[in-house]
């Protein structure tokens, strides 16, 4: 089983930060690339569509408000791996927060460098949105 993460402090209270990204349909209110997301299953579903136009189902697999947490699987998307799950973390850092997303996952049909690239980047690239949320 291959992994990723990605870390970014965001100069904005933990409070702040996870208000905007708690909320497990809530993709499209910081990440650009997320145009559209639909709950199911009394929101513990989310379908996700890109700005390309491509399906992503997820389904919310741990969720704590109290920790800042949630953990989420990929159920239907265009990724080349499998046993997919995620978890979204944000922590009091000082004054300001540090997110963590961070994902394991079985490469299937690329090496396990390549999906670590393919997510870390994936990760990266979301968490550098979601600061840019609270630069403005």
């Amino acid at each position: 089983m291959a992994s990723a993460s990605a870390v970014i402090d965001i100069p904005a209270s933990a409070d702040q930060v996870w208000q905007l990204v708690g909320g497990f349909n809530s993709l499209p209110d910081w990440l650009p690339m997320i145009v559209k997301s639909e709950a199911g299953e009394g929101g513990r579903l989310r379908r996700l569509q890109t700005e390309d136009g491509t399906v992503i189902v997820e389904r919310l697999e741990g969720f704590d408000n109290a920790g800042k947490t949630y953990c989420y699987s990929i159920t239907e998307g265009p990724f080349p791996v499998t046993d997919y799950l995620a978890t979204l973390l944000v922590e009091a850092h000082g004054d300001a927060s540090r997110v963590t997303w961070s994902g394991r996952f079985t490469p299937a049909g690329i090496s396990e460098a390549e999906a670590q690239a393919l997510f870390q980047g994936v990760y990266q690239g979301g968490l550098d949105a979601l600061r840019a949320n609270f630069s403005r």
